[in-house]
């Protein structure tokens, strides 16, 4: 499989799970609805468990640019593929939104709120305050990231130099680090940590035909993208300060 195809496969796998479980916790006469935090926290970390397993062996599972990113600034992914990636990705996360509205909706026509119409899409601060928002998907993002590099050679042993990722973390060992960032970080911003993720989703929220949907919140849009960035940025820059990979 093509790295662009794995990227996009695996990223739609994680959005379907992601959005569908917001959609089956928030919107009306679903199975789940109000299940709650725990809910959804565990369903995105089993979502980016299906996606890994999937995108692994084939493009080492980024899922995210800002693991691209992250990655490429310690010199352990060529900055030449992060375009490829972020594309795959960013159109990867629009195609599994797509597939969750589409599974829920009857349950989006029975919603009138359209703010819980939006949920499934992109995220929303549970206060909003810029500055500290975007703090929270710089911190979010830098723990993220830092355990990838301290927890994994920078080349999976597949004797084709798969680029590293979140693949080579290991499938259930990354799922329950996302998970314990949901947990503990992600209850002031939904904790997007992952541009894709957000913006792929929100534009997707734009252009369906989402009776009473109401806004897409472009002006928040530029901190769960700028966030996890930044938040890459300082991860790859402390593990290189610290000697990449050796506390010196």
């Amino acid at each position: 499989m093509d790295a662009f195809v794995a990227e996009f496969v695996g990223t739609s796998l994680l959005l379907a799970m992601g959005s569908g479980v917001v959609a089956n916790v928030v919107l009306n006469k679903t199975k789940g609805f109000n299940s709650g935090w725990i809910v959804i926290t565990t369903a995105w970390a089993l979502g980016v468990f299906i996606g890994v397993v999937v995108a692994g062996p084939h493009s080492g599972a980024h899922l995210n640019p800002a693991v691209s990113v992250g990655l490429a600034i310690t010199g352990d992914f060529a900055w030449a593929l992060v375009p490829k990636y972020v594309l795959g990705q960013v159109l990867g996360a629009m195609f599994g939104a797509f597939v969750a509205w589409l599974v829920y909706k009857d349950h989006f026509d029975a919603t009138n709120d359209a703010a819980l119409k939006f949920a499934p899409f992109g995220t929303v601060p549970a206060i909003r305050n810029l500055p500290s928002n975007l703090i929270s998907e710089i911190v979010g993002t830098s723990v993220l990231i830092i355990v990838i590099l301290y927890s994994t050679d920078p080349i999976i042993e597949d004797g084709i130099g798969t680029p590293i990722g979140l693949g080579s973390l290991g499938a259930l060992p990354v799922a329950f680090l996302v998970w314990v960032i949901g947990l503990s970080l992600g209850g002031t911003t939904g904790y997007a940590i992952n541009p894709a993720r957000d913006f792929g989703p929100r534009l997707m929220h734009q252009l369906l035909p989402i009776k009473g949907k109401g806004s897409s919140d472009w002006g928040y849009s530029w901190v769960p993208i700028l966030g996890p960035l930044l938040g890459a940025s300082l991860a790859a820059g402390i593990y290189l300060l610290l000697g990449a990979g050796g506390m010196v």
